[in-house]
């Protein structure tokens, strides 16, 4: 097997890792909420009905911004239902899952859970640009946010909330490129809609940071125009454009599914490549970041399946939707994705793994019972803690692999950061699924002289998963033979593993 190389220098960088990178998403979506973050009468519980198994484990997973309250539920979403006392709060049908929501946990909740979380917890707001507007969007920045003396801020003050919320972060409506969505919108429609909502709430306040809807994904018919479009309307209005984007194996390719990441770093590059256009067509000095504010690993084609056979009639709260039981192979190729994300740090300036507890999601719960780990909590976890500082240009010179939906590929995927302290780590996947991959990094420039850890998970059973009855059957272990000597670093990647190398 030929050895992957690559080559880290001090003086080639990418850019600073922004701590948003590392976000998460809570949707009013099957268990995200309820009976995830939130279940009163919970062994674990506090007196507000947060569970504590899970708000530990949130802790450390490390994430940072939480965008909320969706997703597509947020397209139907009052948010005048969702404050006040929990027990007068009206119930509603809720359009994008088939469900009946109780409003039990409200916008006070939310921001009550961020700050129990601690500072790293920032709120990301979305409003409602499908069934509302421009009107609403204001007066649910003023009840947030203004300290007091207007009706909205003092009947938050009355709800018990006596400071305001702060949020700086809010999103445009959610995915209003896709048909699904209530109050789908072409990009021109959209594009005004936001452009005069962004205006308006820079009125109220210059200082809101704004995300602009994007292209559901890079698949989509309208996908670059639909971009392009919007941001001949928004450009000196917003901050970012969103990008969303899922992956599974399709009909068992293995193969291409491990290349994931491929795709999405195409997807950023396009994006980027569009705002970039916009901005010099409008002669403006301005640079729109990206806002990658849902991703994952989601098997799509089995919640496609099990909406097929919903009852019409038949509303139920908090239903098990979207619990996917990640493996070893989807917790890699989840791996992968981080690696993609902080390969682009220069511009990925804001991401939200999508969700958080039960729907697609790192951590899982049982009513009543434990919360454990899913495979994929960990790379996230280990990328939020130690993935902090300048991102090093990483250009592997790699053995490769044929795919069939993207083609040649590298079987090594790997970046590298370095932390104020001078520490480097690095983040590898070696796709293949049977060899390991030997690796050479020649370190120019950088005073290390040991490795600190070596982190692996990899599992002679690829399908091996994290369940309610083996909470514990996945986990990290300890790499064996990485060596620092001379100025580089020597390694073997097991077979289809995410490896994280710390240097210092």
């Amino acid at each position: 097997m030929r050895t992957a190389r690559f080559t880290l220098d001090p003086a080639f960088t990418i850019g600073e890792v922004n701590p948003r990178l590392f976000g998460s998403f809570v949707e009013h979506l099957g268990r995200c909420v309820y009976t995830g973050i939130f279940e009163p009468g919970h062994p674990a519980a506090d007196a507000d009905g947060i569970r504590q198994d899970v708000l530990d484990l949130v802790r450390e997973l490390g994430v940072t911004a939480i965008r909320y309250p969706g997703g597509n539920f947020v397209s139907g979403y009052k948010w005048e239902d969702s404050v006040g006392p929990a027990e007068d709060r009206p119930r509603r049908l809720d359009l994008a899952w088939h469900s009946t929501e109780t409003n039990r946990f409200g916008l006070s909740e939310y921001i009550a859970f961020l700050r129990r979380i601690g500072p790293q917890a920032e709120p990301m707001m979305a409003v409602n640009l499908g069934t509302r507007g421009v009107a609403e969007a204001l007066e649910l920045q003023e009840y947030a946010n203004h300290p007091s003396g207007t009706e909205l801020s003092d009947r938050r003050r009355a709800h018990g909330d006596k400071d305001p919320y702060g949020i700086r972060l809010w999103c445009l409506g959610n995915e209003m490129d896709g048909p699904w969505q209530t109050g789908h919108k072409t990009a021109e429609e959209y594009g005004r809609i936001a452009a005069e909502t962004a205006r308006a709430m820079r009125q109220q306040d210059p200082s809101v940071e704004l995300v602009a809807c994007g292209s559901s994904g890079q698949s989509m018919e309208t996908f670059a125009e639909w971009e392009a479009t919007v941001l001949k309307e928004t450009y000196d209005l917003v901050d970012y454009i969103s990008l969303h984007a899922y992956y599974e194996p399709v009909d068992g390719d293995i193969d291409s599914f491990l290349a994931s990441a491929v795709d999405m770093e195409s997807f950023i590059e396009n994006v980027v490549a569009t705002c970039d256009h916009i901005g010099a067509r409008l002669k403006s000095k301005k640079r729109i970041n990206l806002s990658f504010d849902e991703w994952n690993v989601w098997y799509m084609t089995r919640w496609q399946e099990q909406a097929t056979t919903f009852e019409q009639d038949d509303w139920p709260e908090a239903p098990r939707l979207l619990e996917d039981n990640y493996s070893v192979t989807d917790a890699v190729v989840f791996g992968s994705l981080l690696i993609a994300l902080l390969r682009h740090a220069d511009r990925v300036t804001v991401a939200c793994l999508a969700q958080l507890v039960n729907v697609i999601a790192p951590i899982m719960t049982e009513p009543g019972g434990p919360a454990w780990r899913q495979t994929t909590f960990f790379p996230f976890a280990q990328a939020a803690r130690y993935g902090r500082g300048r991102v090093l240009d990483v250009r592997v010179d790699s053995p490769t692999y044929e795919t069939s939906k993207y083609g040649e590929t590298d079987l090594l995927h790997a970046t590298a950061v370095r932390a104020e302290d001078g520490t480097v780590t690095v983040f590898a996947v070696n796709r293949d699924r049977t060899r390991p991959l030997p690796l050479d990094v020649a370190l120019n420039g950088l005073d290390l002289t040991r490795i600190v850890e070596h982190s692996v998970l990899a599992d002679a059973d690829p399908d091996a998963c994290n369940t309610l009855d083996e909470p514990e059957r996945v986990a990290p272990h300890p790499g064996e033979g990485a060596r620092l000597a001379d100025g580089r670093l020597t390694a073997v990647l097991e077979p289809l593993s995410w490896n994280m190398i710390r240097l210092g």
